[in-house]
Formats: C-alpha cells, sequence, structure tokens
C-alpha cells in the first residue's frame, strides 16, 4: 500500500509538473497583444470597422478601405505579423488606395482587437485570412475574382498557406516570410540558449499544440501547391529573417510562377516605402488585378 500511494504520489507531481512546464511554454511563446491607437482616418482614408467570423466562433477586427471608384473593385487582404496589428500594415492601404484597390486589413486572433483564442499560430493565421477572404469576396463592391493576399512575416506564411488551400485567390504578396517555421524557431531558441534538448521537447509540444507538422505548413511547403501569381519580397539587411529564405523559396516554386523583389530594408520595414510599395502595385496589376 504505502508502495502505490508512493507510485500515485509521484505520479501526481509529474503530471503537475508537465502541466506547468507546457503552460510555460505556451505563455513564453505567446504573442504580444498591441491595440490599435489611430484608424485609417489619420493618413486621410475613409473606411469602415468590420468584424468577421473566423474559426472557434471568433470573431476578427477589421478595416475596410473602399475603392474609390464605381463598380467591382479589385481588393487585397492585408495580414500583419507576429504581435502586429492592423495599423502596422497602413503604410501600404494609401498606395493601395490611389492604384484603385480596396484593402481589409485585419487583426488576427489574440492580436490588437480581434477575439482572444486558446492559442495563436500560423494555421490560425491561415484560417483567418481565409475567413477574411470568404467574407470580401460576398461583399457588391467587390470583384470576388481579383482578391489577392498580402502578409508580413508569420502572416507572409499564412496567406502562402491559405492560397494553397483555395482556387480562388488572384495572387499573394509574401513579405519577409520565413522558408520553415522549425528553423525560425530553432533561431529564435538558439538566441535565447535554450538547450538543444529542451528546444527540440519545445518544438515536438509546439506541434502537438497546433495539430499539424511543421513541414506541412511551411512555406517551402505552400509555394509547391501555387498556382496563381506570387510576389516575395524581402529585405536585404533582415536579420530575423535570411534574405537566403526568399532565395530558397523561390527555389522551390513551380517555373514562372513566382517573382523576388530583393530590397534595401531590414524585418520590418524598407528604406524608400513608396517605390517599393510601387513594386507591388505593378505586380498586382500584372497579375490581373
Amino acid at each position: 500500500m504505502t508502495a502505490l500511494l508512493l507510485l500515485a504520489g509521484t505520479t501526481a507531481v509529474l503530471v503537475t509538473l508537465r502541466a506547468v512546464v507546457h503552460y510555460a511554454i505556451r505563455a513564453s511563446l505567446a504573442a504580444p497583444r498591441l491595440r490599435e491607437t489611430e484608424t485609417p482616418a489619420a493618413r486621410g482614408l475613409a473606411f469602415e470597422t468590420v468584424r468577421i467570423p473566423t474559426t472557434n466562433g471568433r470573431l476578427l477586427h477589421a478595416w475596410l478601405i473602399p475603392a474609390e471608384a464605381a463598380g467591382r473593385a479589385p481588393a487585397v487582404v492585408i495580414v500583419h505579423g507576429w504581435g502586429g496589428n492592423a495599423q502596422m500594415m497602413l503604410p501600404l492601404a494609401g498606395p493601395l488606395h490611389r492604384a484603385g484597390f480596396a484593402t481589409l486589413l485585419i487583426d488576427a486572433r489574440c492580436h490588437g482587437l480581434s477575439d482572444a483564442d486558446s492559442f495563436a499560430s500560423l494555421p490560425r493565421f491561415a484560417e483567418d485570412a481565409s475567413h477574411a477572404c470568404d467574407w470580401l469576396a460576398g461583399r457588391a463592391e467587390i470583384d470576388p475574382q481579383r482578391i489577392a493576399l498580402l502578409g508580413h512575416s508569420v502572416g507572409a506564411g499564412a496567406v502562402l498557406l491559405a492560397a494553397s488551400r483555395r482556387d480562388d485567390v488572384a495572387a499573394v504578396v509574401s513579405v519577409a516570410a520565413f522558408a520553415h517555421p522549425q528553423e525560425m524557431m530553432n533561431r529564435w531558441l538558439a538566441g535565447r540558449h535554450v538547450p538543444g534538448i529542451v528546444a527540440r521537447y519545445i518544438l515536438g509540444h509546439v506541434e502537438r499544440t497546433i495539430a499539424h507538422r511543421f513541414d506541412d505548413i511551411a512555406p517551402l511547403r505552400s509555394i509547391t501547391r501555387l498556382d496563381c501569381p506570387v510576389l516575395l519580397v524581402h529585405g536585404e539587411q533582415d536579420t530575423v529573417v535570411p534574405p537566403a529564405d526568399a532565395r530558397r523559396i523561390l527555389a522551390a516554386a513551380r517555373p514562372g510562377t513566382v517573382e523576388l523583389l530583393s530590397l534595401p530594408g531590414d524585418h520590418e520595414s524598407f528604406v524608400d516605402m513608396e517605390r517599393e510599395i510601387a513594386g507591388v502595385v505593378a505586380f498586382l496589376q500584372r497579375a490581373g488585378l
């Protein structure tokens, strides 16, 4: 009886310890929530604040900036990166608006003013982007055949994944995408001096939590399943995601479907924003939007 009680007590301790470790992993990897402090109005843009249904009964906060011209307009769904929000993507909105596009800037779940969920992940970003695309396609003023997806960093991986699951996305713009999430997480963990054996446990736990293998959601894999035109944009001085990642994604793509635009700048910004966005607009127009 004593031995059984000791075993039961030891098991309870281990279960509790495991739960504590898993909570600590999730807490350490959780994205910071930064809420918007200004709207498109600060840039002289008319807009509508909307709430978009997504997975798990959650709602996304988003801004819809309509096109000026009458009739059904081309549109771009814009997805921020990890820990970002729609406000951070506003520098894109003005140039796209002037070029005749409607834009829908969303907050992913657990970000900005959108609903919380049990966790955020690249696949959940992709779900949010896809639901935003569906919502936008249902608007009378939007041409559902001319909707593009644009994302930054994790958002870039997400729009590539979302588009790879659909056949109605007209084009994709991927800004500063990493080639593989496991490599990105390994770099992050190494930068915090996490021992290799601990890092491997964390990566395994993350895969089990998000219910996806990293190999299956990696941009290196998504790009192979895409037929629509894709523009990869990457800063030449990016120290968060090496520029070589963009070249690897390009090399994995189907020939003739993907372009690479390498620009002076880092992971978050480029040197000449107006010129760089002009390149994005030109790509979208070549893609038929």
